[in-house]
């Protein structure tokens, strides 16, 4: 199938891709914008369907080029072929990836969320930056969490700035979403255990390895968690710091947590 050439800013599909920088757009299509080859390469192995592939009159040869063009087309997505200049126009910055994909979106319901022995999950309720959000997802991946749970008003995961922070982990990281009640009433049978962090928490974040199938439960990054989600937890955990020290980014706090419950997602050489 021959590619598709587009020079202009001005074409309607270059149009729907550059709307996926906001939350509307992304909405309406149902997809998300992922840079780099080596990101897009891993979203098709990990069964993420590639809608469109973007590539710039730059772009060398590779063997991983030719799989991620191969992945689009076995989607029924198109590989459009772009200058530099309009590449940057399209990820809204200087110096952009030569390679950008359109992705259809993908969540998974509650039900997802199996009490498998040493399953380690991470709740989020209320995050508001997108940063902090794919700092999060980052480090799931990297300690072996099976998923995400985003709860409440939680930021849009698929936007720009998370899909960035995720660094690639967002086409490894399951996310399921939730409002407050529906984790609460799913949190009643749910055979595992529940820790969260809070500053009155009488636990610290190590010795807390465990074969019980655990939720880490981390709360908004002004507020924390609120008394009833508090109340949801069969631990609480305070991280010791300095005194006088200012709080931990949420995304260093979820990082030190998930270190005590889970260590390394595999062993060091």
């Amino acid at each position: 199938m021959a590619e598709t050439v587009i020079t202009s800013a001005a074409n309607p599909e270059i149009k729907a891709i550059r709307a996926l920088a906001t939350k509307k757009g992304r909405q309406q299509q149902n997809a998300f914008v992922s840079e780099g080859l080596r990101h897009v390469v891993e979203a098709a192995r990990a069964g993420w369907a590639i809608r469109r592939l973007i590539v710039a009159d730059r772009q060398a040869p590779s063997p991983a080029m030719e799989e991620a063009r191969r992945a689009c087309r076995e989607a029924g997505g198109r590989v459009i072929t772009v200058s530099a200049d309009l590449m940057s126009r399209i990820a809204k910055r200087d110096n952009a990836q030569s390679v950008i994909a359109v992705i259809e979106q993908k969540t998974s319901p509650l039900s997802l969320v199996v009490a498998e022995p040493g399953a380690l999950w991470v709740a989020l309720e209320s995050v508001r930056d997108p940063g902090n959000l794919g700092s999060v997802m980052r480090s799931a991946d990297a300690f072996g969490a099976k998923g995400v749970m985003l709860i409440g008003n939680t930021v849009d995961p698929f936007s720009v700035e998370a899909v960035r922070a995720t660094m690639g982990a967002i086409v490894n990281v399951p996310l399921v979403r939730c409002d407050e009640r529906e984790f609460l009433d799913w949190r009643a049978s749910w055979p595992g255990r529940v820790v969260g962090t809070h500053l009155a928490g009488p636990h610290r974040p190590d010795g807390l390895r465990s074969e019980t199938p655990t939720v880490l439960l981390m709360g908004n990054e002004q507020a924390g968690l609120p008394p009833e989600m508090a109340r949801a937890c069969d631990t609480l955990v305070r991280i010791p710091m300095r005194p006088g020290a200012d709080s931990l980014n949420l995304a260093a706090a979820t990082a030190i947590m998930l270190h005590g419950l889970a260590g390394g997602a595999g062993d060091l050489e």
